[in-house]
């Protein structure tokens, strides 16, 4: 059973109008449950999905287990660009030591925004400038998200992103996902969620179960160790 959307419709007929332009559809994809079930909706709907993973740091062995896994479960690749947020902690310098940023300063790397990294991911990709991206984002996660749901419904045109589960519950995004026989990654045992950050809550938990990981996260971000210890 699915939520409702005051004044906005349904998610169905989200997925409907996307299946009717006959045009492929970006996905966010974080390898959250989510966005997993955003994808399986997409498909039950005919619409081609490309999906996009953006890293939080490059190379981590226990990420791309889990996207070599929803690789052979969708039997297609998951693109790979570095998340927005890697650039910001660069450019602030967030966890660096004092001999890092002259360097950091001096190279003036770019500031992404979510919509313009998108764009580039769109030419990247040869993908027209009017695809949709799509997000797994529901009403039912917090208030927050229901009212602005509530204000501007599923589609954000000045974005051109949309939100295809935008009504569905999470009993019911959970068992579209276990239908598909599709296992969430490790990341649910290890953090309850997605990996999303290089903080205490992650850092903590990937030193104790990979350790090699947790030394790829030190070498771009060699502050971080001291999260642990304060």
């Amino acid at each position: 059973m699915t939520t409702v959307i005051r004044g906005q419709g349904t998610s169905e007929e989200v997925r409907q109008k996307l299946a009717d332009e006959g045009k492929p559809v970006l996905l966010a994809f974080s390898c959250g449950k989510d966005s997993i079930a955003t994808w399986l909706a997409l498909e039950d709907a005919g619409v081609a999905v490309v999906p996009c993973y953006m890293y939080c740091v490059p190379g981590l062995k226990f990420v791309e287990n889990d996207l070599a896994y929803f690789e052979d479960q969708f039997g297609q690749k998951i693109h790979r660009y570095p998340h927005p947020s890697l650039y910001r902690w660069i450019n602030n310098a967030v966890y660096q030591p004092p001999e890092r940023v002259q360097v950091i300063e001096a190279a003036r790397m770019p500031d992404p925004t979510y919509a313009q990294l998108w764009d580039l991911i769109r030419e990247d990709l040869g993908l027209p400038k009017e695809i949709w991206c799509a997000d797994g984002v529901r009403a039912a996660d917090s208030i927050q998200r229901r009212g602005a749901f509530v204000r501007y419904g599923y589609w954000r045109k000045n974005k051109k992103k949309v939100s295809p589960i935008g009504d569905w519950l999470k009993g019911e995004t959970l068992d579209r996902i276990k239908e598909a026989g599709i296992d969430l990654p490790i990341d649910y045992k290890w953090f309850g969620r997605s990996f999303d950050g290089i903080d205490k809550r992650f850092t903590e938990v990937i030193k104790r179960e990979a350790p090699e990981d947790y030394e790829q996260i030190i070498s771009w971000f060699p502050l971080a160790e001291g999260d642990l210890v304060r």
